[in-house]
């Protein structure tokens, strides 16, 4: 089977260019959406735990299974590791045989903001266009998420908050080259004030308040990435009962999402009827993207990355699965065992 490592997704992503690799996905993303009754939907399975969580997110279309094994421990970087890590496999369903494998925390990084700039095509402001964003929390997600927006809206100026200095100076640093203007600002406030899209993306594992509603001027995109599982959130809930609300899996987004604390009856729609043109999208109120990722968005990943890496320097064949050459043999590929004694 072929298999991308760290070192080839990355070698890829370099020198396709990350911002060309994520306007790539959002494409097939919105593909995939416009098929989404095509896909099995199952809420993730999460195992969690006081420091963290592990999931499996699985999904087929009928022709192809895939999975993503992911987890999120929010207090890795203080023991030099990942906040999230993760890979991802594709499988043939008419045979059961794994056909790709790839990493997947640098491309989980990449599908996200992908996700990110499939919502704001759909969902943000006209005047949004080349207009400002305002980045609130600069950890491993933000560059990939300003790329994200940059490639559907032409956004390049930025007004960036984070309660750790040295990782705004970790986000200034690695964008400022890539041609944005960049303002870091001394509160969340300070940061949205001015922009037409607004993304919080903060790590902590707590109901938090990141933004308030006196914010954001009304009308406004707000992309919400960083609550991702029970007991995290990050928008006042003012702003959600004073906009219009999208998700991607309702089932699991109630559990997961900043709407988790709403009553069971608040009106969300998901995206996907939007791109299909069975739901409306953006009208004049604020509208905000409860995203906590979902499995299809994986799906669409692998597949682009596959698809893209086929027969390159960038994939590798890898001996996964035991072939031996009768099927009904498998210990024959032992050889001939020593005997006992």
């Amino acid at each position: 089977m072929q298999f991308v490592s760290v070192r080839n997704m990355a070698r890829w992503v370099s020198s396709t260019g990350p911002e060309a690799v994520i306007a790539g996905m959002v494409d097939v993303l919105e593909r995939d959406f416009r098929r989404w009754p095509d896909f099995e939907r199952t809420p993730r399975l999460a195992a969690h735990s006081a420091v963290g969580v592990i999931e499996l997110m699985p999904t087929t279309d009928g022709e192809q299974y895939g999975f993503k094994y992911v987890n999120g421990h929010p207090g890795n970087p203080a023991h030099g590791l990942q906040t999230v890590t993760a890979f991802g496999v594709l499988a043939d369903v008419y045979t059961g045989y794994p056909t790709f494998l790839a990493e997947m925390t640098l491309l989980t990084a990449l599908r996200t903001a992908a996700t990110s700039g499939l919502a704001a095509r759909w969902l943000a402001p006209p005047e949004a266009r080349d207009g400002v964003m305002a980045m609130i929390g600069t950890g491993s997600q933000a560059e990939f998420q300003a790329l994200g927006i940059r490639s559907q809206l032409g956004i390049h100026r930025l007004r960036v908050f984070d309660v750790d200095p040295a990782a705004t100076s970790k986000f200034v640093r690695n964008l400022a080259p890539l041609g944005f203007e960049i303002t870091v600002c001394a509160s969340a406030a300070e940061a949205a004030r001015g922009a037409q899209v607004v993304t919080t993306c903060t790590a902590d594992k707590q109901n938090a308040t990141v933004l308030h509603l006196d914010d954001i001027a009304p009308g406004v995109h707000v992309n919400a990435i960083g609550g991702d599982c029970p007991g995290k959130t990050e928008l006042d809930p003012r702003i959600l009962q004073a906009a219009d609300v999208f998700v991607e899996h309702t089932e699991q987004t109630r559990v997961e999402g900043e709407i988790q604390h709403q009553p069971a009856d608040f009106a969300v729609t998901e995206l996907w009827q939007v791109i299909r043109g069975e739901r409306a999208g953006r009208g004049s109120r604020t509208t905000v993207f409860d995203s906590v990722g979902f499995a299809i968005e994986d799906f669409s990943a692998l597949t682009y990355v596959r698809d893209a890496v086929r027969d390159s320097a960038f994939a590798e064949t890898i001996d996964l699965i035991a072939g031996p050459e009768d099927p009904k043999d498998l210990f024959g590929l032992l050889g001939a065992p020593v005997p006992i004694g």
